[in-house]
């Protein structure tokens, strides 16, 4: 026998099952972990996990779960065709798998095959204040007879890079955040001052437009139960720090990650018995459950007044303001239908309003998908799409 023929009558019917094992094994692992990609700005089935987590749609992560696991089988399946195929020599099987492949590859492309260029893409972080959000502004903008589509549950950091390299088009962030993470300040100028700098820094860095503030302020704060706070006398981030060594702090994921974290350290010389890190929701049944004694909270989470949750004063100031602002990608700056549509919302949402539309989706009981939440929004605050 010639070396090719030992090649392909011999090696290769020998090594294909062992090589296809590990191909099929890579792609089920690959299909599962791919859900992940949601946080870091890419679309897929994780989308539905990490919106229905927030939002305990649980209908939601179902579906994502149960679709993750479909394609993963189905891809299995179709590997394991080509497989037994190309061990049995059976030609049949090399076709409908690699066929069964080829028909799963145009699905997936097929979206980046449509014609989008005219959509505007609004993103979101991972809790549902940004998912209430980014539907308002995206009704405003179908009002205006624009297309829309969505980015959400991205992270933090991920969400000011996709918008500063147009990855999307606009999104709502805070001064706070945008002051210590993005620009990198630690100093505390007033409100005023800091909202200015910001504004000035975005165009001159990263040629980032601030629409402007919408009104509301969702700063980070620490909550107690009112029952768990009046026995040891708790009512600030002072006596906090007190008894600190015999709790445990449940936080948002990121939140210990943060400058805002390290400044309230600094400040108070906080510093806890146990760290335990929950989805923001679930963190406040956390907090009813007893598997945490304080957590990270937002001032404009409408389950504070909701729970009757005693939010402790910060007597130094080590937190910022966290003003929402409304910002836009360089490639939109001079996008005059995006003005037109979300220039309104400057100003027009006060605290109170965002507080019940974040109740709507938050709550224990009739919850609202975000959706319907936005629209209540915009009756609240006299902005109805049009």
């Amino acid at each position: 026998m010639t070396p090719q023929q030992i090649l392909t009558r011999v090696k290769a019917p020998f090594a294909t099952p062992v090589i296809m094992a590990g191909v099929r094994t890579a792609a089920v692992w690959t299909i599962g972990g791919a859900t992940l990609s949601t946080p870091v700005g890419q679309t897929s089935l994780g989308n539905y996990i990490f919106t229905g987590l927030q939002t305990e749609n649980w209908v939601s992560v179902l579906f994502g779960c149960i679709a993750a696991a479909g394609l993963a089988l189905i891809t299995d399946l179709c590997l394991g065709l080509v497989e037994t195929g190309a061990s049995e020599r059976n030609g049949k099987r090399v076709v409908f798998g690699i066929a069964g492949l080829s028909l799963g590859t145009l699905a997936a492309l097929a979206p980046l095959l449509s014609n989008e260029a005219a959509a505007y893409v609004i993103g979101a972080k991972s809790f549902s204040e940004q998912f209430i959000l980014a539907d308002l502004m995206g009704d405003r903008l179908k009002a205006e007879g624009a297309g829309v589509t969505r980015k959400d549950g991205l992270g933090s950091a991920i969400a000011f890079r996709a918008l500063a390299h147009n990855d999307i088009d606009a999104y709502v962030d805070y001064s706070g955040t945008l002051w210590r993470n993005v620009i990198g300040r630690t100093d505390m100028p007033p409100r005023e001052e800091m909202q200015a700098e910001i504004v000035r820094w975005m165009k001159a860095e990263r040629g980032v437009t601030v629409l402007g503030a919408l009104g509301f302020e969702n700063a980070y704060v620490l909550a107690m139960k009112r029952e768990r706070a009046r026995a040891p006398n708790v009512s600030s981030l002072a006596d906090l720090a007190r008894v600190a060594p015999q709790l445990t702090i449940g936080d948002d994921l990121e939140f210990l990650g943060r400058p805002e974290w390290r400044s309230l350290q600094n400040a108070y010389g906080l510093s806890f018995r146990a760290r335990r890190s929950f989805n923001p929701t679930m963190m406040y049944h956390a907090l009813e459950s007893g598997e945490a004694d304080v957590i990270s909270a937002f001032s404009s989470d409408g389950r504070i007044a909701a729970l009757d949750l005693p939010v402790l004063a910060d007597p130094k100031h080590a937190i910022p303001s966290y003003d929402a602002l409304i910002l836009v990608a360089p490639k939109r700056a001079a996008d005059a239908r995006l003005k037109r549509a979300l220039v309104p919302l400057v100003g027009s949402v006060s605290v109170e309003a965002m507080r019940a539309a974040n109740l709507m989706v938050d709550g224990d009981t009739d919850k609202a998908p975000p959706q319907e939440a936005a629209r209540a929004l915009a009756r609240a605050v006299h902005l109805q799409s049009r």
